[in-house]
């Protein structure tokens, strides 16, 4: 007896001729397709007889019903704002997110497999793509937030850019515009001795821009290396001492890009007039200092939202388009806006 071979999302894709992306948004009701997409994917559902893949859920095992979020740093507001995004849109899809501290070793991959995890998205500047595998080869669905140059190309894996890179490059042209001639890059706090290297998107996309802006090699500087808050802004202090001529800073996230506007005010520098300071991620933090802090939004919502259909998309047995998004710089009195 012959077996007829499963109809899938990318057989109503097609078939409708749109991307599974949107099939995917119109099976779950959960983004906007304009109406003669809709309709075209509609018919294709119909004339395909087409049914989300369920059964391969339970294949797996008893299904857990739950999501894993990976990150670097769990304290940190970007990330609470988008898990919290995202645990709304999983519970209206039956899922629960678990949110939890990368530990980035074989025992901590070992110990999530076991777990049977649904799905895992994974938010981190040092995970290995060799642990992203495992997570694949034992059947579980994974996305990644771009935050490195990954190489991996599972069918369970799909990727999703926040728009590190592009916002980076979008911080430096901001300085550039306002004048600024010797730039700083102000890198991350680790603990474990971690600092970014040019397979990190925001640092990267921060050296890209300043060599297309006519800065040479030797004119790209950094403070990195720094474990405390405290460590960080005296390094900021050192550095500014040392360098008379820094006039612009770029903090890797808005913490960081407030502490060492913190350290140019406490030597005596006045933000803006003798240097400027941009941070990225647009958290409160940024709307309350002073003076108030330039940085780069990212698309929270919408990101979580596609995190989440993504996962869905490989659960059901497809391999989704991996995504884009673009940022959007927000001028505020740290590069010269002014008070409103």
């Amino acid at each position: 007896m012959e077996t007829k071979e499963r109809v899938t999302r990318a057989d109503v894709a097609r078939l409708a001729q749109v991307s599974e992306t949107i099939v995917s948004y119109v099976i779950n009701n959960n983004r906007y397709v304009a109406k003669d997409k809709r309709q075209r994917v509609e018919d294709a559902i119909r004339r395909l007889n087409y049914r989300p893949n369920n059964i391969a859920r339970a294949l797996k095992g008893k299904q857990s019903n739950q999501i894993l979020f990976i990150a670097d740093n769990i304290t940190n507001e970007y990330f609470s704002n988008i898990v919290s995004a995202m645990d709304t849109y999983a519970y209206a899809s039956g899922y629960l997110i678990s949110l939890c501290a990368n530990r980035n070793t074989p025992e901590f991959v070992a110990q999530v497999i076991s777990r049977q995890y649904d799905g895992i998205i994974i938010s981190s500047a040092t995970f290995p793509d060799e642990y992203v595998e495992r997570f694949s080869q034992a059947g579980i669905p994974v996305v990644i937030f771009k935050r490195m140059n990954h190489q991996t190309s599972s069918e369970r894996v799909a990727l999703l850019g926040t728009g590190l890179y592009k916002g980076a490059r979008r911080a430096v042209r901001h300085l550039v515009d306002k004048g600024c001639k010797n730039i700083l890059y102000v890198d991350r706090i680790s603990t474990r001795g971690h600092f970014s290297t040019t397979d990190d998107l925001r640092f990267s996309g921060f050296v890209d821009e300043m060599r297309a802006s006519g800065f040479p090699e030797g004119e790209i500087r950094m403070v990195k290396g720094c474990s405390t808050q405290e460590e960080l802004k005296e390094a900021v202090k050192l550095r500014l001492r040392q360098e008379n001529s820094v006039d612009g800073i770029f903090g890797r996230n808005d913490t960081i890009a407030c502490l060492a506007m913190t350290a140019a005010k406490e030597i005596g520098l006045s933000v803006p007039k003798d240097v400027k300071v941009i941070g990225f991620d647009d958290s409160s933090i940024s709307r309350f200092c002073s003076p108030t802090l330039s940085t780069i939004r990212v698309s929270q919502q919408e990101i979580a939202a596609a995190a989440l259909d993504m996962l869905n998309q490989m659960i059901g047995g497809s391999q989704p388009e991996n995504m884009d998004f673009d940022i959007t710089l927000i001028e505020r009195e740290s590069t010269g806006a002014s008070q409103v």
